[in-house]
């Protein structure tokens, strides 16, 4: 039996370029990582029950009026109406802190109100109840390594609140507030075997969060029809970034899953190659290249001086060792299960890796971000790499499980990493072996298309091997492979339409029933994979389609704009890992198409600088 967890649309994001836990419509933060994205969870109910710890902020007899965030920031307002009052309650998280901190006020606007809390402090996923120790003005919990401390009126006993007997860490308390009076909580990790941290000053911490995420996002000029869905989407790829190291996580959560109730369940908090490099690039096109300097400096120190031993994700600082473990305390989302963290995809070999960097590296180059002399001799190493491998199957962009093909996508990045690399000597002057590189990327174009190229159903394939088609060969043109009005690209997208599209629009990202995958299940359309449908009927001359479709993928997103890996057309919900890096860099690229004329050639009013 399915159980009936929170809508994913109901969560709104909060971020810090350290953590981005979700808060419901409700006032619960049901996901929070400390001290950063892949940090075990403070908060875990979102993957179990509120024993698994939680945070509830909310006003007794209340309902929520009204909820969004302050222009081009992550500062959350929530609107509470009771009978007798009003009250806006502020989360966010205060930037540019060592360590995170989370921080909650409520204002009462009229009337009066009683402000409720069910605090739930657990470490370790959930899985262990820590020592708690009382301060002046809250408490302190600990457990190994980490401590939290948290402070706020009615936590030190001087307010009304119960005693939990044999749950020491869950604080129940009401603290009661009339028209113009303002209270504040705050939530901060802490290493354990350090002093206790000191206090955030709110009002102060506030007009700091609201103008630091204001300067970042609008700091670049959006065009065109879909303004606040692109400045909200660049926002999230801007949250989803460790701003430590410059790690780009696909999202900061683990095990939603790809259809409720079901096991295609993995943790998304990692930096994949292919990911990050789809996000700067869209980075660059829209806000400024500079801003992927962290990036590309995470890249060099990630893959250290060895390219011989190459992975397709790594830690946000670069970690290397990510086993897969389940944790079976937990009952997962939808009773989802198993709940996992950790990602064994780490070991795979994917072919398409190396030409999504040298495309992202290359993006950088053509907006005048100049080549170091680690990064040039990194790219002309990638390209040894893919020489090296240039015969291997591989395990495809969505991480199959099954055996090892050579995937006609891959093949086509494998093309653009040596194309990019000819252009790097030819245009840009710099040093490397373009003949050679030029011989191995026309030798790739003709593998293609006699190999990856049906003439008998007029399409390209999934796999050398097989007649599937497979969403990822929506790609094929942005990587300057072929045109978007190709006729084989035509006809390829007309196969997609038929295999993959169901009755709404949404596009699978291949036919799980051919058992290609080695996984049980099946999975809901993907949202980059309608994207990028999208986007190639923009650049071919079907404008009209894309923008109807456009419309239908902003109205199922959530009301403050945040959008899943995955959505399920049948319960009209949101699925998969939330927010998705994958999604929203999509929708920016869409809009951008959706925004020129004359397949991309002539620009109109861009939604982009």
């Amino acid at each position: 039996m399915v159980g009936v967890s929170t809508p994913l649309e109901q969560y709104a994001l909060l971020a810090d370029l350290h953590t981005a836990p979700l808060v419901s419509l409700e006032g619960s933060i049901d996901w929070l990582c400390l001290p950063r994205f892949d940090s075990p969870a403070t908060f875990s109910a979102l993957l179990g029950d509120p024993e698994n710890g939680r945070w509830k902020l909310s006003i007794v007899d209340g309902e929520v009026e009204s909820r969004s965030y302050r222009d081009g920031t992550f500062v959350l307002d929530t609107i509470w109406r009771t009978e007798h009052g009003r009250a806006k309650v502020t989360d966010f998280l205060p930037p540019g802190k060592e360590h995170a901190d989370l921080v909650r006020l409520v204002e009462c606007l009229e009337g009066t109100v009683t402000v409720e809390h069910d605090v739930r402090l657990r470490l370790g996923y959930g899985s262990a109840t820590p020592l708690v120790r009382p301060i002046d003005d809250g408490l302190v919990v600990v457990a190994g390594p980490d401590g939290l401390m948290l402070t706020g009126p009615g936590l030190d006993g001087d307010e009304p609140r119960t005693e939990v007997g044999d749950l020491p860490s869950q604080i129940c308390a009401r603290v009661e507030l009339s028209a113009g009076e303002k209270a504040d909580w705050h939530l901060v990790w802490f290493p354990s075997h350090q002093d206790l941290p000191g206090r955030v000053e709110c009002e102060a911490a506030l007009a700091d969060a609201v103008d630091r995420w204001t300067e970042w996002s609008h700091s670049f000029e959006i065009r065109g029809d879909y303004v606040e869905p692109v400045r909200r989407s660049l926002l999230v790829l801007r949250g989803l970034t460790y701003g430590p190291t410059g790690g780009i996580v696909a999202a900061p959560t683990t095990s939603l899953p790809e259809e409720f109730g079901g096991s295609r369940n993995w943790d998304y908090r990692y930096t994949w190659l292919r990911d990050a490099s789809l996000t700067i690039e869209v980075l660059a096109d829209h806000t400024t290249p500079e801003s992927a300097l962290p990036w590309r400096n995470w890249l060099l120190r990630a893959i250290g001086g060895d390219v011989r031993e190459l992975q397709i994700m790594y830690g946000i600082a670069g970690e290397r060792s990510l086993p897969e473990l389940e944790l079976p305390h937990l009952s997962g989302y939808e009773d989802s299960l198993p709940v996992r963290i950790g990602n064994g995809a780490v070991e795979q070999y994917q072919a398409d890796v190396v030409g999504e960097v040298m495309l992202a590296l290359a993006k950088l180059r053509d907006h005048g971000l100049e080549e170091d002399e680690y990064s040039w001799r990194l790219q002309r190493h990638l390209l040894d790499y893919c020489e090296k491998h240039l015969h291997r199957k591989d395990h495809g962009i969505w991480e199959m499980r099954g055996d090892e093909h050579f995937f006609t996508h891959g093949r086509v990045m494998m093309w653009a990493a040596f194309d990019q690399g000819v252009r790097a000597v030819r245009e840009y002057g710099l040093e490397g072996d373009d003949e050679r590189w030029a011989r191995l990327r026309d030798q790739l174009r003709e593998e293609i298309l006699e190999h990856g190229y049906d003439e008998g159903i007029q399409s390209f394939t999934q796999t050398y091997d097989n007649t599937e088609v497979d969403a990822s060969l929506l790609q094929l043109p942005h990587t300057g492979f072929l045109a978007y009005d190709d006729p084989r690209m035509l006809s390829t997208v007309a196969r997609i339409e038929r295999d993959l599209v169901d009755d709404e629009g949404f596009v699978y990202r291949y036919r799980t029933e051919s058992g290609l995958d080695g996984l049980v299940g099946h999975e809901y359309p993907f949202l980059i994979c309608t994207f990028w449908l999208i986007e190639q009927y923009a650049m071919s001359g079907r404008e009209e389609e894309g923008r109807a479709m456009m419309e239908k993928l902003l109205s199922i997103a959530s009301p403050l704009g945040l959008l899943s890996e995955e959505y399920d057309p049948s319960t009209r919900r949101l699925a998969g890992n939330y927010p998705q890096a994958f999604s929203h860099l999509a929708l920016v690229r869409a809009a951008h198409a959706l925004s020129y004329e004359d397949h991309g050639r002539t620009p109109r009013s861009g939604a982009g600088r």
